[in-house]
């Protein structure tokens, strides 16, 4: 018993194990209610094709809130470096230039984000709302409103090594999520400036006793998350072969959802990459595999928002704590029942 209690205890230190469980249950419950959709492939392709933005965005914020900190700027920044790499692509006839661009003006932002929460004291809610509402603004302003097409991009090179298709099926910009997870891993769980960022979420003051500059930690960590959000806003207009002004509006609360379901804590000092890797397949799941079911109309959302809630539980049950006290549980039946077999009397 004690062997089996250990072993659920080990189960539960498992990053990302209960979050990536719940997936596994929901394409089950996908695959019997609606059976004709989730027992192809296809579906798969979908969700591995139109979900890494959003992945990518989501492992940045976690790095964020990791920090104690909130960063709401990033869907304006999505549009930002859409708009510089399709006005390069167009005008200068060269994406590599609008790829360095648009890194470049997605790090600016974020550096600027960092100056406003560090050295101005401005709490991180308020000043990346406010630069959210400005660089969208700008975006619209210098795109005159209009969207831009660029299907020749799909002819260039940096189209195939960023959302072509491998092997003609699978979209190589899953890879690239895949890899910045397992990246941004190491760096927050193996690296000094992961272990900064913790710290500060944790105790601002305790981090700065520690010795660490937590003024420069906050501004590389939101110049950081800027890089990130411009790689998301790339891989989307890249894939969509399009840039239109409010591109990236709709990410906000999703993205935040995937970070929050995969069990990273709201108040700072803990964040699960892994969890929010699962998270977001989750999120981006949701509305195909509900609207498949056969559920329609005004019933979609709300089915999705008690899936959701319904994700939040099981997270919480199956998690480190939950599987503490299932295995608590499961020493103190043990112990009963050997007591118990020690006080019956042998015939």
């Amino acid at each position: 018993m004690n062997r089996s209690s250990s072993r659920l205890a080990f189960l539960g230190r498992i990053e990302g194990l209960p979050i990536a469980v719940v997936l596994a249950v929901l394409y089950v419950v996908f695959i019997f209610t609606a059976p004709m959709v989730f027992t192809g492939y296809r579906i798969y392709m979908s969700f591995f094709m139109t979900v890494p933005p959003m992945l990518v965005l989501a492992l940045g914020l976690t790095f964020v809130i990791t920090a104690g900190e909130i960063d709401l700027s990033f869907p304006a920044i999505v549009a930002l470096s859409g708009f510089v790499f399709t006005w390069c692509f167009v005008h200068l006839k060269s994406p590599w230039i609008g790829f360095i661009l648009a890194i470049a003006a997605g790090a600016l932002v974020g550096y600027l984000n960092g100056i406003l929460v560090a050295k101005l004291r401005v709490p991180s809610i308020m000043a990346t709302l406010a630069t959210q509402f400005f660089w969208y603004g700008v975006t619209i302003l210098i795109a005159g409103g209009l969207q831009i097409n660029i299907e020749d991009i799909t002819k260039t090179t940096i189209h195939t090594i960023f959302v072509g298709r491998l092997f003609g099926i699978f979209p190589v910009q899953a890879l690239w999520a895949m890899g910045l997870t397992v990246f941004l891993w190491f760096m927050l769980n193996r690296h000094k400036f992961g272990e900064a960022i913790m710290f500060i979420g944790d105790n601002p003051e305790v981090a700065r006793v520690m010795g660490i500059n937590v003024p420069a930690t906050r501004i590389t960590l939101f110049t950081m998350h800027g890089v990130i959000a411009a790689f998301a806003g790339l891989l989307l207009t890249m894939e969509i072969n399009v840039f239109f002004p409010t591109q990236g509006q709709g990410m906000l609360l999703p993205v935040m959802a995937a970070v929050f379901i995969g069990g990273t804590s709201i108040a700072g000092g803990q964040g699960i990459l892994v969890g929010t890797f699962f998270g977001a397949y989750i999120i981006g799941s949701l509305e195909a595999g509900v609207v498949a079911t056969g559920i329609g109309g005004y019933w979609v959302q709300l089915v999705e928002g008690l899936v959701m809630a319904a994700v939040v539980v099981l997270n919480v049950i199956l998690g480190e704590e939950g599987i503490s006290a299932l295995s608590r549980a499961a020493r103190k039946w043990g112990v009963s029942t050997k007591e118990t077999s020690e006080k019956t009397p042998k015939p």
